[in-house]
C-alpha cells in the first residue's frame, strides 16, 4: 500500500511540474513533455494514463512537426478511453485531432471511420457531438462532396432542434447556407434559406458577442451571394453592416471573450483573428467588381500582413486558403492596373503554397490556369492563353468560374480572327442562355457579343448587345464593365463616322479608367480620343491625349519588357507536373 501511495505522489508530483513548466514564462516545452513521458513510467491509472497521452499528442503537434509521435500517442488515449466510462472529454478530443491527422496523411477513409464511430459514441454529449458533425462535414467539402456534408449539417440541424440548442442551430443552419452557395444552388432557394436564418439570428436573444458572431457568419453569406450574383451596388448596406460587426466583436472580444450560455455552445464558427482576414477578403471581392483597385490592394495588403502574423502562431488549413484567394485577387488587381511584372511574381508565390500542399493544388488548380490564361492575354500570347484557358476548362468544378474562361478564350479567338472557333463555343456564352445567376457575368456576356459584331462590321447588332451590357453594369455599379462597353460604343461610332457621339462615350470612360485604374482601357480610350480632337481639329486636346497615350504605352512596354524577363515568366507553358521555376524554401513552404 506504501509502495502505491509512494507512486501516486511520483506521477501526481510530475504532473503538476509539468504544467508549472508549460505554464511558466517563457514556456519550457522540453522539460514539460520529459515530465508528462516521465508519468506514464510508473503505470498510472487509465485516466491519468489517457490523459497523459493526450497531452503529450497536444504539445507535440502544438510545438513540434512529430506527427507520428503525436498520432502514436492519440491513438493510446482513444483506445484507453474507450474502456472508461464517462470519459467523454479525453475520448473525444483524442478522436477529433487524431482524424486531423488521419486527413493530413492522406488517410481519409480511416478519419472518417473514427469520426462516424465518436459521432456514434457522443449523441448524449450535445458539444462533442456537433463538434465532430462540423469536422466530418468540413471534411467533405474539402473533398467537394457537397452531399455528404449537407446531410450532416442537416443531421446536426435536427439534433440541435431537438436538444433546444438554439446557437448551435443557427451555426448548422448558415452552414447548410454555405454548402448550398459552393454547390451553386438556386437564387432563389438560397435566398429563402438567408431569411429565415436573417430573421433567427434578429431574434437570437443570447450573449451578445454570440449574437455579433453569428451576425458576421449570415452577413458573410448574404453578401458573398449578393457578389456572386454581380449585385455590387445593392450588396453595399450588408458590407457596411458586415465591417460594423466585425469591429462590434472586436470590441467585445477587449472586453470579455464570448461567454456561451452552456457548454453545449463552447465553440465557434472561426476564432475572431480569422474572421477578420475573412471580412477583408469580402472586401476585397467587392472592390474587384466595383473596380476599385486601390482600394481592393489596401484590404489585400493589410489581410496578408495579418495570416502572416497568424500563420507563425497556427497554420491552419483555413489561413492558407484565404491566403490563396487573397493572392488570387490581387494577381487580377495588378493584373489591371497594368503591374504584370509584379502579377507574375505573385502568381509564382501561389505556385509555391499549391506546391507545398497537393489538396489546396487540386481545389486552386482551375482558378491558377486562369490566372495564367489572364496574364498570357496581357502579355499579348495567345497560344500561352489558349493553352490555360483550355486546361482551366477541363479542371474547373466552378460553374461561373467555367463561363469566365469560356468568355476570355472568345476574346483570345476574336483577337487572333478565329471565327470558326469562336463560332464552336458561341453556345456557352450566349446571354440568353448562359447557365449563372451572375448579372455581372451575364453582362459581360453582351460584351463580348458586342466585341464580335464589332470585329465582323456589324455596327448595329454591336451597339444593341452593348447598350445592354451598359445598362445591367450601371444599374449595379460595374465600373470596369461599364467603361470597357463606354469604349467599344466609342470606337463603334467612330467608325460609323459620328465623332460627336464617339466622344460623349469615350469621354467618360476614360474618367472610369482613370479612377480604376485600369492602364489598359486607359491606353486603348487615349488612341480614340487622340483620333477625335484630331477630327475636330482640337490641337491642344489632341496633344494632350497623344501624349497620355505615349505614357500608357512606355509604362506598359517597360513593365512588359520586365515581366517577359523573370524566370517566373516560364510558368505560361506549365499545364501539369512540376512548376517550371526553382522554388527555394521560404515563409509560404509548409512541412508536410
Amino acid at each position: 500500500m506504501a509502495v502505491a501511495n509512494s507512486q501516486d505522489s511520483y506521477y501526481l508530483s510530475l504532473l503538476a511540474l509539468a504544467e508549472r513548466f508549460r505554464t511558466q514564462e517563457p514556456a519550457n516545452i522540453k522539460m514539460c513533455l520529459q515530465c508528462l513521458q516521465a508519468v506514464l513510467t510508473f503505470s498510472p491509472p487509465p485516466k491519468v494514463e489517457a490523459r497523459t497521452h493526450l497531452q503529450l499528442a497536444n504539445l507535440l503537434i502544438k510545438y513540434t512537426k512529430n506527427t507520428q509521435l503525436a498520432r502514436e500517442h492519440l491513438e493510446l488515449a482513444w483506445t484507453l478511453s474507450m474502456n472508461i466510462v464517462g470519459f467523454d472529454d479525453v475520448r473525444f478530443e483524442a478522436a477529433s485531432e487524431l482524424a486531423k491527422i488521419y486527413e493530413q496523411t492522406g488517410e481519409t477513409n480511416n478519419a472518417k471511420t473514427l469520426l462516424q464511430r465518436a459521432i456514434e459514441l457522443s449523441r448524449q454529449n450535445v458539444f462533442w457531438h456537433c463538434r465532430l458533425l462540423f469536422q466530418t462535414a468540413q471534411m467533405g467539402l474539402s473533398e467537394y462532396d457537397y452531399a455528404t456534408a449537407g446531410a450532416l449539417l442537416q443531421n446536426g440541424l435536427d439534433y440541435c432542434h431537438m436538444q433546444g440548442i438554439a446557437y448551435n442551430q443557427l451555426l448548422f443552419l448558415l452552414s447548410k447556407i454555405m454548402v448550398f452557395l459552393l454547390e451553386g444552388r438556386g437564387g432563389v432557394e438560397v435566398q429563402a434559406l438567408l431569411s429565415q436564418a436573417n430573421q433567427s439570428v434578429e431574434q437570437y436573444n443570447g450573449p451578445q458577442g454570440q449574437k455579433e458572431h453569428l451576425r458576421v457568419f449570415y452577413l458573410v453569406l448574404m453578401v458573398c451571394h449578393n457578389l456572386n450574383s454581380g449585385q455590387v451596388k445593392s450588396v453595399k448596406p450588408a458590407l457596411k453592416q458586415l465591417q460594423q460587426s466585425i469591429q462590434n466583436i472586436t470590441q467585445l472580444s477587449e472586453q470579455a471573450e464570448v461567454i456561451p450560455n452552456s457548454s453545449s455552445e463552447m465553440f465557434a464558427w472561426l476564432p475572431r483573428e480569422q474572421l477578420c482576414v475573412l471580412v477583408y477578403l469580402v472586401s476585397v471581392m467587392h472592390s474587384m467588381q466595383a473596380g476599385y483597385m486601390e482600394k481592393a490592394q489596401k484590404y489585400t495588403d493589410k489581410a496578408l500582413l495579418q495570416i502572416d502574423k497568424l500563420k507563425a502562431e497556427e497554420n491552419s488549413s483555413i489561413l492558407g486558403s484565404l491566403q490563396l484567394l487573397l493572392l488570387e485577387h490581387s494577381v487580377m488587381c495588378h493584373l489591371i492596373i497594368g503591374s504584370k511584372a509584379q502579377a507574375i511574381k505573385e502568381i509564382a508565390r501561389v505556385c509555391r503554397l499549391l506546391q507545398a500542399d497537393t489538396k489546396q493544388l487540386q481545389a486552386h488548380r482551375a482558378q491558377l490556369h486562369t490566372l495564367l490564361a489572364v496574364y498570357a492575354m496581357s502579355m499579348n500570347n495567345s497560344t500561352a492563353a489558349e493553352l490555360q484557358f483550355n486546361a482551366a476548362l477541363r479542371t474547373s468544378k466552378n460553374r461561373d468560374l467555367w463561363i469566365f474562361a469560356n468568355l476570355n478564350l472568345a476574346v483570345v479567338y476574336l483577337r487572333c480572327q478565329r471565327e470558326r472557333d469562336f463560332a464552336a463555343i458561341m453556345d456557352r456564352i450566349n446571354p440568353d442562355t448562359l447557365p449563372t445567376q451572375s448579372q455581372s457575368l451575364r453582362a459581360a456576356s453582351f460584351y463580348v457579343q458586342g466585341l464580335h459584331a464589332f470585329f465582323t462590321a456589324r455596327h448595329n447588332d454591336g451597339k444593341r448587345f452593348l447598350r445592354e451590357s451598359l445598362k445591367m453594369a450601371n444599374a449595379e455599379d460595374l465600373n470596369r464593365l461599364t467603361s470597357c462597353s463606354l469604349v467599344l460604343l466609342g470606337h463603334i461610332f467612330l467608325a460609323l463616322g459620328n465623332p460627336r457621339e464617339a466622344l460623349n462615350m469615350v469621354t467618360p470612360a476614360m474618367q472610369l479608367a482613370s479612377k480604376i485604374p485600369d492602364l489598359h482601357l486607359q491606353l486603348w480610350s487615349s488612341a480614340i480620343l487622340k483620333d477625335l480632337h484630331r477630327l475636330f481639329g482640337d490641337t491642344s486636346h489632341e496633344q494632350e491625349s497623344s501624349q497620355s497615350h505615349l505614357n500608357f504605352s512606355q509604362t506598359l512596354l517597360t513593365d512588359h519588357v520586365t515581366a517577359s524577363h523573370l524566370p517566373e515568366h516560364q510558368l505560361i507553358n506549365w499545364t501539369d507536373g512540376p512548376f517550371p521555376l526553382p522554388l527555394p524554401p521560404g515563409p509560404d513552404r509548409v512541412q508536410q
